[in-house]
């Protein structure tokens, strides 16, 4: 077995998504983050021959796990979720969104993603294209470091933690590792939760931050409203309170008529959603796969346009 072999990758919320999705064998399906296949695979075996599943994804590790799919009712594209808006308008009657990193994707150092072994500090969900980590670090002003380890990273600490940076860069110039900036961190935080490695919200602020991924969340999301068909679903789930409020207050903004006062007599527009819940994974699935104990699973439906 190699070391590879032992990066696999545990679905979280599999069963739950599926059967959120309430899926009609003969549409055509969303898988919007492949990741490792997990959900897709699953969909696939509801589907009629009539069925459809696009998926999408950056990472080229899962776009090679995709072309182990062999099943002309799957396609697979090379992008962001944000080029949902790509799809024809009602096209689907479902889109699944899982923001979670793969564990492949983080147990691998050659990512750069973890902390816990060391590894090029890169972080790009595409390394085909893009800025990594290390190349930013090497320039980023002290202000802009604070600035994203404090709104990503939700960080008490991040001004010291960028000034540790900065000094680090002066004595022995730009960042590498992911082990040389993990320590950088442990240095420059002095308490941290029970459990907790220092580095854990400044490696995440930097990973959301080099992906843009909360843009890209706004933008997914509001492509969905075009892309969903009138009673289709649209299923969230997300790990970490940034993405989960976007998601929120996304659902909360689209659940109901909107009024304009400057026109007090015109019609309100309609709600375009309706929520239908909150889902967490269940003592079990946590105790399996402690990766899951953060996720969070939002689930609406399109109302009529």
């Amino acid at each position: 077995m190699t070391v590879q072999d032992t990066w696999t990758h545990r679905t979280v919320l599999l069963n739950e998504a599926i059967e959120s999705l309430h899926i009609k064998p003969d549409g055509h399906y969303i898988d919007a983050t492949f990741g490792r296949g997990g959900h897709s695979r699953l969909i696939l075996s509801h589907l009629s021959p009539e069925g459809r599943l696009t998926a999408f994804d950056k990472d080229p590790e899962a776009i090679a796990e995709a072309g182990s799919i062999k099943d002309a009712r799957f396609s697979i594209r090379h992008e962001g979720f944000n080029q949902l808006g790509e799809l024809p308008a009602s096209s689907a009657m479902g889109i699944l969104m899982d923001l979670g990193i793969s564990s492949p994707q983080i147990d691998n150092p050659a990512r750069g993603f973890s902390f816990r072994s060391d590894g090029p500090l890169d972080m790009r969900m595409d390394t085909t294209r893009g800025q990594s980590v290390s190349d930013w670090l090497a320039d980023a002003s002290i202000e802009s470091m604070t600035e994203v380890i404090r709104d990503y990273g939700e960080e008490r600490f991040a001004g010291q933690i960028a000034k540790a940076i900065d000094r680090r860069r002066q004595e022995r110039g730009p960042l590498r590792g992911t082990a040389e900036l993990a320590e950088v961190v442990a240095g420059a935080v002095k308490t941290r939760e029970p459990g907790k490695d220092p580095a854990t919200r400044t490696f995440q602020a930097f990973r959301i931050f080099i992906n843009a991924e909360l843009e890209e969340l706004q933008q997914a999301l509001a492509a969905s409203l075009k892309v969903l068909q009138t009673g289709g679903r649209l299923v969230v789930i997300s790990f970490h309170s940034l993405e989960d409020r976007i998601v929120k207050q996304f659902i909360a903004e689209h659940s109901k008529e909107v009024f304009d006062r400057r026109a007090p007599f015109a019609e309100p527009k309609k709600m375009r959603l309706r929520g239908l819940g909150r889902i967490r994974p269940s003592d079990a699935e946590v105790a399996g796969n402690p990766r899951a104990r953060s996720a969070v699973m939002r689930v609406a439906e399109r109302t009529e346009a």
